[in-house]
């Protein structure tokens, strides 16, 4: 059974297994001051993750660099589209430091897509990789690009910093790429994902898909053959929530037993990690995923 979204955010009534609590104990206000203090952004606050508190609770972060704001403006995401603001060479090292003041065992780098950028950004994340490495030499290091538009040599530039865990989200379905993923090509984003695993050997690749946005239960499965195909060993599985009215709309709240059932055709077709559940994004657990 799937629920239907209602009409309006107002009249929305989620299912039961996606409520809970919203305040966490802990080191949330640790990490909160860290990332303030060095002037960093985090995909947890810009695209309103709901697993925030409970990541920064237990002092994780997943730092997005490149500003925040996007090129594309992608119809289901919480970052705002506008003109980004010229890359901060000084970002790289703030990270690091921050890494290294919150004792991170596996630090997540995301980014902004930044198509206006030569190389989409990739140089910069790359440093951002290297100066992690001098500053926290025991974290391990997971970066979730874009696609740098297919540019081979933007591609190269980031996956020859030696990343531990190459990460770019398929996000959806063949069938709805188009109306989801702006400015996006689902076998582009395959692509992307089979040169990162050929010019690095042994490097987790790892993709991610979002349920609830039109898809079938069989073109999820046809999109978990796609990306083992491509060379991905790991796999994140979440429910899609509308970050606001004038989001994409969610279709349908995927039941936990789907969750389930995908989790075990994902195994069944050869990945090593799967994370499958309705609060499941990109990052979320990263490390315990990574360490198996």
């Amino acid at each position: 059974m799937a629920y239907e979204h209602g009409t309006t955010p107002a009249t929305r009534r989620l299912p039961p297994w996606l409520r809970r609590p919203v305040a966490h104990p802990g080191r949330f206000a640790d990490t909160d001051a860290v990332v303030a203090e060095l002037g960093l952004h985090t995909v947890c606050a810009e695209a309103r993750c709901p697993n925030r508190g409970e990541c920064f609770s237990a002092g994780t972060a997943t730092f997005l660099v490149l500003g925040d704001a996007c090129t594309r403006g992608c119809p289901f995401c919480a970052v705002e589209a506008r003109t980004p603001a010229a890359p901060d060479d000084g970002e790289p090292v703030r990270v690091a430091e921050a890494v290294a003041r919150l004792g991170l065992r596996h630090a997540v780098v995301t980014m902004v897509t930044r198509d206006d950028l030569p190389d989409g950004g990739a140089a910069h994340v790359a440093s951002t990789v290297r100066a992690i490495r001098g500053a926290a030499p025991d974290a391990a290091v997971e970066v979730l690009v874009s696609d740098f538009a297919g540019d081979e040599a933007a591609l190269g530039t980031l996956v020859d910093s030696a990343p531990d865990v190459f990460n770019h989200n398929l996000e959806t379905v063949r069938s709805q790429t188009a109306r989801v993923r702006r400015g996006a090509d689902y076998d582009r984003s395959l692509g992307v994902l089979a040169r990162a695993a050929g010019r690095r050997p042994g490097m987790p690749v790892k993709s991610g898909l979002m349920l609830g946005l039109g898809e079938t239960e069989g073109e999820v499965v046809d999109a978990i053959a796609d990306l083992r195909a491509a060379g991905c060993t790991m796999l994140t599985l979440g429910q899609y929530l509308r970050p606001s009215a004038a989001h994409l709309p969610v279709e349908r709240f995927a039941e936990p037993d789907e969750f389930a059932r995908l989790a075990r055709a994902a195994y069944a077709a050869g990945f090593e990690a799967v994370a499958s559940a309705p609060f499941v994004r990109s990052s979320y657990h990263a490390g315990e995923r990574a360490r198996g």
